[in-house]
């Protein structure tokens, strides 16, 4: 019988579009942002505060946790493996300098999903194989990670064809300054998936994620 890791990992080969938020400079109005997110049509959320204590980041988990649970998202935590397993989220997702996906694996155990970020041909191809998915970029220069610099499409390009040819089959999204405008460029480029931060967080984020959604139009994930 198929367990709760096969759910998960099926819900993750469907998506297409992975929304970062913080939860501080939202908390008051925390449980609307994600339920005009994730009521829009974003398949994954994830939870990425780096400086926060462990009681707030479960404590924020309980919005993510519910509003993901109605829209039969997927809810990550940035960063912290033994905060993801305590909030009962779907996964982590961490970096290059972070705790590698090998021991992240020995934390959350098999049926948790594990994302890592990666910021070049070189760190793609070289993904943890512990990894269920991987990020590439920032294709944009942004504010989001100060003094990383931006990769530009080519990496796109390379991901994708790592996709096509079968060296790469893991679920893969592009990442870093992405909006509605530089979308049809990315998706030329080669992504089937994208993940946004910024994007997602002005006046009306239900409508932004809807205008990226409507990009993916003509060019849906198989």
């Amino acid at each position: 019988m198929p367990g709760r890791g096969d759910a998960r990992r099926k819900r993750l080969a469907r998506a297409r579009l992975y929304v970062v938020t913080g939860a501080r400079q939202a908390e008051g109005d925390l449980a609307a942002f994600l339920e005009a997110v994730l009521g829009a049509g974003a398949d994954i959320i994830q939870l990425r505060e780096k400086d926060a204590e462990a009681g707030d980041i479960l404590r924020w988990s309980e919005d993510f946790r519910a509003a993901a649970d109605r829209h039969s998202a997927l809810f990550m935590i940035n960063d912290r493996a033994d905060l993801a397993v305590a909030a009962g989220a779907d996964g982590v997702h961490v970096g290059q300098n972070d705790l590698p996906p090998a021991w992240a694996r020995r934390v959350v155990g098999p049926e948790m999903i594990i994302g890592l970020s990666t910021h070049s041909g070189m760190e793609f191809d070289a993904g943890d194989p512990e990894a269920d998915y991987l990020c590439v970029g920032p294709l944009h220069a942004t504010p989001t990670k100060p003094g990383r610099p931006a990769t530009g499409l080519e990496v796109v390009g390379h991901a994708a064809a790592r996709a096509r040819d079968g060296r790469e089959p893991r679920p893969w999204f592009a990442i870093g300054g992405i909006d509605a405008a530089s979308l049809p460029g990315v998706i030329a480029a080669g992504a089937e998936r994208i993940a946004v931060v910024r994007a997602a967080a002005g006046p009306d984020p239900g409508a932004a994620v809807r205008a990226l959604l409507t990009g993916f139009a003509r060019s849906p994930v198989s």
